[in-house]
């Protein structure tokens, strides 16, 4: 073959290589895109998974935390209510106890009267107790009596008084029970 043929070859041929090269450079530049493109895809749904993950654990953090509240309150304010019945206690004896002063004893009533009021607002009520059926879930029987005119369990005497917080029992009944 002639030189010049030859050259005019190898330049078809190093022009074909080029182009393959190309092609195959043009396929792997392909190929890495799909590969790239899949793994940010896979990094895509791992990341949304994670973030409904983060997502249902606040929303069941927040539900929990509302719920703990809800019975934390109640238990609180029975717990504080009980500590003041102290109070009640106190203005009842003051206005059992005799006094000369008409006005201050009216007084005494009157800050009872408010005492209760507050403790009502709260949802807080004095039990029924005297001349009932003894219920060991309202009542603690500090003392017995052997009465035949009172039929058996029946409350003859309260020494001190009981209330109740809707269900809750936020003082018991201290009585006196007809045996």
């Amino acid at each position: 073959m002639p030189p010049e043929k030859e050259k005019k070859n190898k330049k078809k041929d190093n022009e074909a290589v080029e182009e393959q090269t190309e092609a195959t450079a043009a396929e792997k530049e392909e190929v890495e895109e799909v590969s790239e493109l899949d793994k940010l895809k896979a990094e895509n749904a791992e990341l949304s998974d994670r973030l409904l993950r983060n997502m249902a654990e606040f929303d069941n953090f927040r539900k929990r935390s509302a719920k703990e509240k809800d019975a934390i309150y109640p238990e609180a304010v029975a717990n504080t209510v009980s500590k003041l019945l102290i109070v009640a206690d106190t203005l009842e004896m003051a206005i059992a106890a005799p006094c000369s002063d008409e006005e201050y004893k009216k007084g005494i009533e009157k800050i009872h009267a408010a005492f209760m009021d507050g403790l009502g607002k709260l949802g807080v009520t004095e039990m029924a107790a005297l001349g009932e059926q003894f219920n060991p879930e309202r009542h603690n029987a500090v003392m017995h009596v052997e009465d035949e005119n009172e039929e058996e369990g029946k409350i003859v005497e309260v020494f001190q008084k009981g209330y109740i917080m809707g269900d809750r029992v936020v003082r018991y009944a201290m009585v006196k029970v007809a045996n």
